[in-house]
């Protein structure tokens, strides 16, 4: 339930839920788990257990309570979609996000078949953000079901990018993140798969930016791509800075 985040994207974050269960390869060596399992059966930690998925309806209102406006990444620490959060609870994060008017808020899943089957379901007020995941050629279909969702703004997180991403469509998305893994196992990102994706969303008119190149530690490799820095947010949104 962190106010502050050191994510570079964004400035705070929010989780009602916490907890999460792999899907695919960028979930080996999750940064959420490894955090989590730390504090596994430790009576009254937030963390007592450990990774496993866990709803917190008390953390509902959190976001009201913070009256400067701020960017929120919600569930830093799981996956909104996760097929075992009941639908319900999707609709009452999203019943506050839609209150909550003065945040924008970014949601990221690897879950695009559940997002797709709710997405009709669910209202989407201009303050809300969706990704996907995409970390490989295998995965680029994710972006077909996020452009079925009516979002103000649909971005691609190709963190960690594994893989070049042939195949991926960009058409209706507006905002691509890219970066490297980071930690003691982590798999190195090459320069040509990362110059491939900036130079595609200059042609295509996709706000580019680049987090970080990864290694041992997030901010082992820095962040510049062959000498600059790329920062590029949707036109529709810019980090907060009340």
């Amino acid at each position: 339930m962190a106010d502050n985040s050191a994510i570079e994207w964004t400035e705070a974050t929010w989780n009602p839920v916490t907890g999460c269960s792999k899907v695919s390869p960028g979930c080996a060596h999750c940064y959420a788990e490894t955090f989590a399992e730390r504090w596994r059966g430790i009576p009254g930690h937030p963390y007592e257990q450990g990774f496993d998925l866990r709803i917190w309806p008390q953390r509902l209102d959190v976001p009201l309570r913070w009256k400067r406006p701020r960017m929120i990444f919600v569930n830093s620490m799981s996956d909104l979609f996760h097929e075992d959060i009941p639908v319900e609870f999707v609709h009452a994060v999203f019943d506050v996000m839609r209150r909550a008017d003065w945040h924008t808020f970014q949601i990221l899943t690897k879950r695009h078949d559940r997002l797709a089957e709710l997405a009709s379901e669910l209202d989407w007020p201009p303050n809300v953000w969706m990704g996907v995941t995409i970390e490989n050629r295998r995965f680029v279909h994710r972006a077909d079901c996020l452009r079925r969702v009516p979002a103000a703004v649909r971005f691609i997180s190709a963190e960690p990018l594994l893989g070049p991403l042939e195949g991926l469509d960009l058409s209706g998305i507006d905002w691509l993140i890219a970066g490297g893994e980071s930690g003691p196992r982590h798999r190195p990102v090459k320069v040509e798969w990362l110059r491939d994706l900036r130079d595609r969303c200059d042609d295509e008119d996709v706000a580019f930016f680049f987090k970080q190149w990864g290694g041992a530690r997030p901010k082992s490799g820095g962040r510049t791509l062959d000498g600059q820095e790329y920062d590029g947010f949707p036109r529709t949104g810019a980090l907060a800075t009340a």
